[in-house]
């Protein structure tokens, strides 16, 4: 990570046949509040989009806020979109084990939603959970089930169906989501579920996933059995993993020819039009 430079990203990205890699701000991020937090998601906002004008046509933004702080947030927002044209927003899975899903959070989301926002969650781990197994890391298991956790609150709060233009992706197959969907479905609260038109499933269904670091044969069977190639995205979690991690697998998925285009490329297109132009 210390010998990590932008000029390193590109040759690796050469190396991988990769046209174009989206950048977020590193796990942790802007997950406190404080008067720190807005300067650390500027500055960080701000040196990605420069490495995509140093680097013309290799790099997009997916712009940190300082969620926890709402008028921050919907300061940083207009700023990142309208000034730094960003390509959406990166968000943690948690902030201070308050999971992204909250309430406290929906003026955030009712302004990406006006702006059909495409919205990169990255899970982190809960201050609840970070030793839980004493000499276990947390990117072991944690990030994993944190994600389940995030997505299981975006369902409980209504996110999905109250702000329906925006187009969520998360990383990693979507930790455990897949392998537990049907057991969320069928113990979801009916008084929940009733206001959501395709039912839990089908609100798990029309989000993205990217397949960075869980793209073995495993993870992408349950991952492709509860929703369509159409839904996913290459990732790599580059420069945690290496970026062949992530590469090699996808061959072994019998994924057809096409979809494998449409996940390494087409996917991304529809949801970034600009990159058709690369």
């Amino acid at each position: 990570m210390r010998n990590w430079t932008p000029a390193l990203a590109v040759e690796a990205m050469d190396e991988n046949r990769i046209a174009l890699a989206m950048t977020s701000l590193a796990v942790g991020g802007v997950s406190f509040q404080g008067p720190g937090a807005r300067t650390l998601a500027r500055k960080s906002n701000e040196y990605g989009a420069r490495m995509a004008s140093d680097y013309p046509g290799r790099f997009g933004l997916f712009a940190a806020l300082p969620l926890p702080d709402q008028d921050g947030s919907l300061l940083e927002l207009t700023y990142a979109f309208d000034v730094l044209k960003a390509d959406g927003i990166a968000l943690l899975t948690d902030y201070g084990d308050k999971w992204t899903g909250d309430p406290a959070y929906a003026p955030t989301f009712e302004e990406l939603n006006r702006r059909n926002a495409v919205v990169f969650v990255h899970p982190t781990v809960p201050t609840c959970c970070r030793t839980m197994v004493p000499g276990i890391p947390a990117s072991l298991t944690e990030y994993l089930f944190d994600t389940t956790r995030a997505i299981t609150s975006f369902l409980v709060n209504g996110t999905f169906t109250r702000f329906p233009n925006v187009r969520f992706i998360f990383c990693h197959s979507g930790g455990t989501i897949s392998v537990l969907a049907n057991r969320i479905n069928a113990v979801f609260p009916k008084e929940l579920s009733k206001n959501m038109p395709g039912g839990v499933l089908g609100e798990l269904r029309r989000q993205h996933y990217d397949v960075a670091n869980a793209s073995e044969p495993a993870p992408l069977a349950a991952l492709t059995d509860l929703v369509p190639p159409s839904q996913l995205l290459f990732g790599s979690d580059f420069p945690f993993a290496p970026i062949d991690r992530t590469t090699g697998p996808p061959d072994h998925a019998n994924f057809s020819a096409n979809e494998m285009k449409a996940i390494n490329r087409e996917n991304a297109e529809r949801l970034f039009p600009r990159l058709k132009n690369l």
